[in-house]
């Protein structure tokens, strides 16, 4: 224990008095987001097994929409996110009031962004996939109309589910949402084994369990969050108002934060586009791959919440000194876990993929792309993700918006297309490309961190 002490602490430590978080209360932070998000990868993972038992098409299917789905998802994704970096300021800043409000105006602003992004899905569900995937066979469109529609109708709800979990971490009330996901998730499993194994419903079979544990999962959160024993509640009143001035505080940092993710995501919509030119063989690879690497990545994305909560709590008590202090632990204890969990994650794919009804090639390509994904995954996640979302915490959004869209608009879209269709390497070449994006927005963010003008900005 000492010997990782000593690798997780800083050089340059702050005084006891001004460290917020203790090492026994990151663990207690930490811990139940990482279990949390292996729940979440997991039945990710678990949707596609189970759908593989329908067919190389219905995976195909699958994977293609989730990618649409993604765009939305992690748009109104960022406006919780932008919520919780609100809330963590006004935690630190011991101001419940305005945390209150800021909580019940963040549940409001996305459920409404989520009900219009259902309807769009739905209404233009047919030329939207015709557009990106119209060259893929058409039992793969069919599968990807039919789970399209379904997933969709959920979005209110797991917009809901998010913002709830956003203000439980703003308070650090992590173990609370674990314990919601641990439902959630049976509920999704469990309706997947029914539908696909029971059932023989197809891609429906793996849809509608995710439409209902979104729902029951949404309810349960929003009930333990009009609570008013906790640090911040939900209040009807604020919720069915309309204040500008805090919208406004929480949409400076969800807006680029949203067109971050939101051009990430298209971009990677039209990758899935150039993926689909490959044949069902690479398309299902590729969609079982990249359930492996979000399980691969599970700590630098686990670890971008724990930046959030940290070093908002921080800058809202007015130090920042403290808050680039934790931006150096928290750094160091992603790095060490996630390079313990990259190798763990790939000693373990050969033995996963015995359970996948995949061909041998696919299941060899889904070796290699794995490969690939977690070795550089460690070496460069960490910065390009994790310590970006803390930066985000503190104020600094415009920068890592930027940083972002010229790595994976600019250069991960020319490099997708530079090695897999003009250099013929297929999926390989697009998952390369992919690490050529975390080389360069992790450069980008680094250096701006070394700087520290991340910590001049003011959030509230």
């Amino acid at each position: 224990m000492h010997i990782l002490s000593k690798l997780i602490e800083p050089k340059h430590p702050i005084e006891l008095s001004r460290q917020r978080f203790s090492n026994d209360r990151l663990i207690r932070l930490i811990v139940p987001i990482l279990i949390e998000q292996l729940l979440v990868m997991l039945v990710g993972m678990a949707d596609t097994l189970m759908v593989s038992y329908a067919g190389e098409a219905a995976v195909s299917g699958v994977s293609l929409v989730n990618q649409l789905n993604n765009v939305f998802i992690f748009i109104f994704g960022s406006v919780a996110s932008g919520g919780a970096v609100v809330a963590s300021q006004y935690v630190g800043r011991n101001d419940r009031e305005s945390g209150v409000t800021a909580a019940s105006q963040l549940v409001m602003i996305t459920t409404l962004i989520a009900i219009f992004m259902t309807a769009v899905s739905i209404l233009f569900r047919k030329p939207m996939l015709n557009t990106l995937f119209g060259k893929v066979e058409q039992d793969v469109m069919d599968a990807s109309l039919t789970y399209l529609v379904i997933t969709a109708a959920s979005f209110p709800a797991l917009g809901i589910y998010n913002c709830a979990c956003a203000i439980f971490r703003s308070m650090n009330g992590t173990r609370t949402i674990m314990n919601v996901s641990v439902i959630m998730n049976i509920i999704n499993v469990g309706g997947n084994a029914i539908g696909i194994f029971a059932l023989r419903a197809g891609v429906a079979g793996v849809a509608y369990p995710s439409l209902i544990s979104r729902i029951v999962a949404a309810a349960i959160m929003l009930i333990l969050a009009f609570n008013k024993d906790n640090t911040l509640y939900l209040q009807f009143k604020r919720i069915f108002s309309w204040n500008g001035k805090m919208l406004g505080r929480i949409l400076k940092i969800a807006i680029p934060g949203g067109i971050e993710n939101g051009l990430f995501q298209v971009s990677k919509v039209a990758l899935s586009g150039i993926v689909a030119l490959f044949g069902t063989v690479q398309i299902a690879a590729n969609g079982v791959a990249q359930s492996f690497w979000a399980l691969a990545a599970l700590i630098p994305i686990a670890f971008g919440y724990a930046f959030v909560t940290v070093i908002g709590q921080c800058m809202g008590a007015g130090d920042p000194e403290a808050a680039d202090y934790y931006s150096r632990k928290l750094l160091r204890i992603t790095y060490t876990a996630s390079a313990a969990w990259s190798i763990l994650m790939l000693a373990v794919t050969p033995v996963a993929l015995i359970f996948y009804n995949l061909s041998y090639e696919a299941k060899q390509l889904v070796f290699l792309l794995s490969l690939i994904h977690n070795v550089f995954n460690v070496a460069f996640s960490p910065v390009a993700f994790s310590l970006s979302d803390g930066m985000r915490a503190a104020g600094d959004v415009k920068y890592t918006m930027l940083s972002a869209i010229f790595a994976t608009v600019v250069c991960r879209v020319f490099f997708s297309v530079l090695l897999g269709i003009w250099l013929d390497m297929g999926v390989i070449g697009i998952c390369i490309a992919m690490v050529c994006d975390w080389l360069i927005k992790g450069i980008l963010i680094f250096f701006r961190w070394r700087s520290k003008k991340w910590l001049s900005f003011h959030v509230i």
